[in-house]
């Protein structure tokens, strides 16, 4: 053992001491006990009490003022860290609930789905962070394509919507039809 001491460790114990020490569920003591997760707070009669509380800081926190009026109320906007990530919300809470997600907006690619013609394809974001583009009309209509969408037509079947192909020799136009999927000259 090298010796360092983890102060994360100490500070939760510090803050859990300064609570209150029964449990408000059977009126046992609460003992501090670890997890994978970290330390927490737990009922001395477990199993019998399944009493757990947290000790990380979960709640919302501000990491950054951003100098943006709130559209809702007017009060600056907050990016915050929260249990499910970061998100933007009012400095008015709870009075305002305004919230919005950090990551930008789906751009529109102006181009019309060939399959409903429509909708329109928007790019959008896998929740492996990987881009594709579908029709906005979804779920009604169900069409997606992984690479760029590109205004043509097919020189083979007629289909009304090419893509771009990223390959070793270069960039080539090929048809979005899956049936087809011929390469353009």
């Amino acid at each position: 053992m090298s010796g360092k001491i983890n102060e994360q460790l100490f500070s939760a114990h510090e803050h859990a001491l300064d609570q209150e020490q029964t449990c408000p569920k059977c009126g046992s003591e609460l003992v501090i006990r670890n997890s994978k997760r970290g330390p927490f707070l737990g009922c001395a009669a477990y199993p019998a009490c399944d009493y757990i509380k947290s000790l990380s800081q979960n709640d919302g926190h501000i990491v950054k003022y951003l100098g943006k009026p709130c559209p809702d109320c007017g009060c600056e906007l907050l990016l915050r860290q929260g249990r499910y990530g970061m998100f933007i919300g009012c400095a008015g809470y709870p009075d305002c609930q305004h919230i919005e997600s950090p990551e930008k907006k789906a751009e529109d690619t102006k181009l019309t789905c060939p399959e409903c013609g429509k909708g329109h394809l928007i790019e959008r974001k896998s929740r492996y962070g990987k881009v594709f583009y579908a029709c906005d009309q979804y779920p009604s209509c169900r069409f997606a394509i992984n690479n760029k969408p590109i205004v043509g037509e097919c020189q083979s079947c007629g289909f009304g919507l090419l893509i771009e192909k990223k390959l070793a020799s270069g960039t080539k136009q090929q048809c979005a039809d899956r049936k087809c999927h011929a390469y353009q000259e």
